[in-house]
């Protein structure tokens, strides 16, 4: 007599994470990241929204599962925030440029995002998404969520990506063959007028 498995439970903890980073990688895909929500993760997979909690601990988490980039990497992006206003525009170029750099297990993954995106348009607004949401989650304690915010947060975004493009893409020399420390100077100090507007960098 064959074995019946009553539906929304799977046989075990490593068919159910499967199932929901399938299901999460799909939504991830259709909605962006902004728009995905535990619950149709949960839904799609046929399990219950706090089972999908359990194995990640948020969306951030999950994201970085399903893109196999490191939660720490988030992390670190997220973390630039944190500080005085001065100081934001290095703080943030650092962040975010040294995670595609400086660690080959967070910048691979992210980098074949990248060029993805090049080529595909869904790649593209995923990706463009992914960074925007990054740098709105520390915008409330320097700026208010209102449309000029936005702006500025999509603006630096642009720059942000233009930064890796030009190193780790198409390779434009004067970017590309410059210091990190250099480039996350320079672009400090444009992101500093972005993200902090009448805080002068430090």
């Amino acid at each position: 007599m064959e074995e019946t498995v009553r539906r929304g439970r799977r046989p075990g903890q490593s068919a159910t994470r499967q199932a929901i980073l399938e299901a999460a990688r799909a939504r991830f895909a259709a909605d962006g990241f902004t728009a995905t929500t535990i619950r149709r993760i949960a839904a799609d997979a046929e399990v219950d929204a706090s089972l999908v909690m359990q194995f990640f601990k948020s969306k951030d988490e999950l994201f970085g599962a399903v893109m196999s980039v490191p939660p720490a990497a988030l992390d670190r992006m997220t973390d630039a925030w944190r500080g005085p206003s001065e100081e934001i525009g290095e703080r943030v170029a650092r962040a975010f440029l040294g995670v595609w750099e400086d660690d080959p297990e967070a910048s691979e993954p992210l980098l074949a995002m990248l060029r993805g995106a090049i080529a595909q348009e869904q790649a593209a607004a995923q990706l463009r998404d992914f960074v925007e949401a990054r740098l709105m989650k520390g915008v409330d304690a320097h700026l208010r969520d209102d449309p000029d915010t936005r702006l500025r947060v999509a603006l630096a975004a642009a720059m942000l990506m233009g930064v890796v493009v030009a190193r780790r893409i198409v390779r434009v020399p004067t970017i590309a063959d410059e210091d990190l420390t250099q480039v996350v100077a320079a672009a400090g100090t444009a992101l500093q007028a972005l993200l902090a507007p009448g805080t002068p960098a430090r």
